[in-house]
């Protein structure tokens, strides 16, 4: 009996210590952001794969392409990295947030579809970041 209410107590330990060691995500806080909308539906393939940029040469790029401004803002890129989603519908929300080291870049848009396609991009700070939506990122 003593031995089953151990392996008990043993087990309720080892579930204690994984769920203290796993932590939930935590929502990121965003630095900077833009959004708008893109009358050309095809420039939306310019989107980054993976859904982020971490150089300032391809932000630069998706700046200029979707018309986002006139001048490409400025972004610290060894400290920020720049999140981005894109819907058809009508608007469009960004929730940032990280977990073990893997920002998760949800969006969250409508369904009334319409011509073009709506962005928004925001920049996040890199620290503890190893990853975004599973994608390692490059040193």
């Amino acid at each position: 009996m003593l031995s089953v209410r151990n392996g008990i107590i043993a087990g309720l330990v080892a579930l204690m210590f994984t769920a203290a060691v796993h932590a939930a995500p935590m929502e990121l806080k965003v630095i900077n952001s833009w959004n708008g909308s893109v009358d050309d539906q095809g420039l939306q393939k310019e989107m980054p794969e993976g859904g982020f940029v971490a150089d300032k040469k391809t932000f630069a790029k998706l700046i200029k392409s979707w018309g986002v401004a006139e001048k490409v803002p400025e972004v610290d890129f060894d400290k920020e990295l720049i999140l981005i989603a894109t819907t058809q519908g009508s608007r469009l929300n960004l929730k940032p947030s990280i977990e073990d080291g893997d920002v998760k870049a949800l969006g969250f848009g409508t369904r009334d579809l319409r011509p073009g396609f709506r962005y928004v991009i925001v920049s996040v700070s890199r620290e503890g970041v190893k990853s975004v939506n599973g994608k390692k990122l490059d040193k």
